[in-house]
């Protein structure tokens, strides 16, 4: 089998979990080159790595340039990834600083990997809260049009990075020893808190937050649906791993919750949790760690026609982010893109 030198460009929470899924799913890796601020070694699944100072000298020569995207990463794709793709490599960024260029496919695997027959060298992975949506939402787009989705999400801290878990951790600690809060990470406490709030607030006045926007801009991209509405509320929880999400949806025909069950028990990438009476359905504790999104809740929504409600959880970390990432790789390679 032919291998591949990789880069992945950032070693925090997203891009220490893009080295285990690499060797999990024992891609096809030459050359394994670590790329961040500062030059140092570090421990990984008990693996000795090497860290290199990020540049685009440093991006040379290798096949596929995975950046995280998050932590000391966050806008290194804008400053080296276009570099990158002119020395030869395939770009995946988990940023989001390119998702909405339209020189730029935003590709979810399971759900529009056509899009990346269209690369100019660079694709981006989609935002953590908008890839798990969709996992359950596009196989029912697919049999039945949605005219509405509207969406909150309850999201965890290490989507905020090491700097968020650590803080709920001591936070946790404080609180059983009466101790004060350190608040940090947040503009509030987190533990034993909820923030409405997940990015900041840059709508023109209109009162939605970074990361709500991106789950209208970047649905209506994968979908390939302007006409798409989606109204999304973000909140931030305190949980480690794990973001879970309220979905309801107005289709444009009947959809019924057995049919959506049929559908989403078939479809790649995703699975049915769903008995309410045995107290089983998607929980946060349940899809960390896990590849696959899960849902359940399935019933229909009567306050509109053609109203279906249901509950995704997923591993924000893996399937929101490092997974996906190693997965567009993958595709490539199957799909002959990359050889």
């Amino acid at each position: 089998m032919k291998k591949f030198n990789v880069g992945v460009v950032g070693i925090g929470t997203v891009g220490t979990e893009i080295v285990k899924v690499l060797r999990e799913r024992k891609f096809p890796v030459g050359e394994l080159r670590i790329l961040a601020r500062t030059e140092r070694d570090e421990i990984i699944a008990g693996e000795k790595l090497h860290v290199t100072p990020a540049s685009a000298e440093a991006c040379k020569g290798l096949d596929f340039a995975i950046f995280a995207g998050t932590e000391g990463a966050k806008g290194a794709s804008k400053l080296y990834g276009w570099d990158a793709v002119k020395a030869g490599a395939i770009v995946i960024d988990n940023g989001d600083d390119f998702r909405m260029d339209p020189r730029v496919p935003l590709v979810i695997p399971e759900i529009n990997a056509d899009a990346m027959r269209r690369h100019q060298g660079f694709i981006s992975n989609p935002n953590c809260s908008t890839i798990i949506a969709l996992m359950a939402i596009a196989p029912l787009y697919k049999a039945v049009k949605i005219r509405r989705i509207v969406v909150s999400t309850y999201q965890s801290v290490s989507g905020t990075g090491r700097e968020a878990i650590l803080e709920l951790e001591q936070q946790a600690r404080d609180y059983a020893a009466g101790k004060p809060f350190a608040v940090k990470a947040y503009p509030h406490r987190i533990a034993f808190n909820v923030l409405p709030q997940v990015g900041s607030f840059k709508d023109e006045g209109r009162g939605n937050t970074t990361e709500e926007l991106k789950m209208l801009n970047e649905t209506r991209k994968i979908l390939g649906d302007p006409s798409i509405r989606v109204a999304s509320t973000c909140a931030r929880v305190p949980v480690f791993y794990g973001h879970s999400e309220s979905v309801n949806l107005e289709f444009e025909k009947p959809m019924s919750p057995d049919r959506a069950r049929e559908i989403l028990s078939k479809a790649r990438g995703v699975t049915l949790v769903d008995d309410p009476a045995g107290s089983l359905y998607p929980m946060a504790i349940d899809c960390a760690g896990k590849d696959d999104c899960l849902v359940g809740r399935i019933r229909a929504d009567d306050s509109v026609e053609n109203g279906l409600a249901l509950w995704v959880a997923g591993d924000n970390i893996r399937k929101g982010a490092a997974l996906n990432a190693v997965q567009i790789a993958e595709k490539m390679i199957e799909m002959g893109m990359k050889s």
